[in-house]
């Protein structure tokens, strides 16, 4: 679907809005999500599509999964999360998974960044400049 520049620049808007003290307020995208599906002004659904992406790359932004060929130990996992927040400059919420197929090492993805310290990105790396 196409969304007009109209409707980009309201979700800009009420996106922007729905920031406070420089996060994303759940309330606020409620409200802002209910108010213009109630009162369905020009555009709406382009609004709300564009609207939703921007709430979801904020959400994305705001979290990292933290895969591991086995399981971190408390420590490491509080060492990463302080490192990654630091980085970032904002708090981030971590979700860590365990994941064999990496061998060794870890695989960090917060938004659309990506380290991949795992040895199978490793291996890969090496057979392709191997066949190269």
């Amino acid at each position: 679907m196409k969304i007009t520049k109209e409707a980009r620049r309201t979700s800009r808007q009420l996106f922007r809005a729905c920031i406070a003290n420089g996060k994303l307020d759940d309330s606020n995208v409620r409200t802002v999500v209910n108010t213009v599906a109630k009162n369905k002004p020009r555009g709406y659904i382009g609004i709300l599509d564009a609207f939703t992406r921007l709430v979801a790359n904020e959400v994305d932004r705001q979290r990292a999964l933290v895969e591991s060929a086995t399981a971190l130990t408390p420590a490491n996992q509080t060492e990463l999360q302080s490192s990654l927040s630091k980085k970032y400059g904002r708090p981030l919420t971590l979700e860590f998974k365990v994941n064999p197929e990496l061998l060794g090492g870890i695989r960090v993805k917060v938004g659309s960044d990506v380290w991949d310290g795992s040895v199978k990105a490793r291996l890969k790396a090496l057979s392709d400049s191997l066949s190269a």
